[in-house]
């Protein structure tokens, strides 16, 4: 379902996964499973104190990014913060995969298309995961409206 979302780059800009939930929902391991997946060689944890890191992307797959920007906005006071740390310049960019943890906090600065992940803690081994997207393919179609899954 992610791939899908990520090989049907609908847009000129790069593309964000905002992700929400509680705390222990499981963002931080979403996201190192991605760069696994994507080929990122660095060990990825949450950048909860320096805000945003950035990785290479490997050549795994079919994806034409470059680099993966991983945001955690859990500590930030304002949106304002975000946009010091040249947020609109890396969502300008297509070859950008921008995956932001706690995005509900920086919300007016998302893109409209934007893929919204939403984490939901269920037990020790059990998370719900509802993805919202409005990607579309180049025929125009929606892949994706809302979707659920566990």
């Amino acid at each position: 379902m992610v791939a899908d979302l990520l090989t049907a780059k609908g847009s000129k800009n790069a593309t964000v996964l905002a992700l929400e939930g509680e705390l222990g929902g499981g963002k931080t391991t979403f996201v190192q499973g991605l760069a696994k997946a994507l080929g990122v060689k660095e060990k990825i944890t949450s950048p909860t104190f320096v805000i945003m890191r950035r990785f290479d992307i490997g050549i795994l797959g079919n994806y034409d990014f470059k680099n993966l920007y991983h945001i955690d906005c859990y500590r930030l006071n304002s949106p304002k913060e975000l946009i010091e740390l040249d947020f609109k310049k890396i969502i300008e960019r297509p070859e950008n995969l921008v995956v932001i943890e706690w995005a509900e906090k920086v919300k007016s600065l998302i893109p409209k298309n934007a893929v919204w992940i939403s984490f939901e803690w269920k037990g020790e081994k059990e998370r719900k995961i509802m993805i919202n997207s409005k990607i579309k393919k180049p025929d125009s179609k929606l892949i994706y409206g809302r979707r659920k899954t566990i």
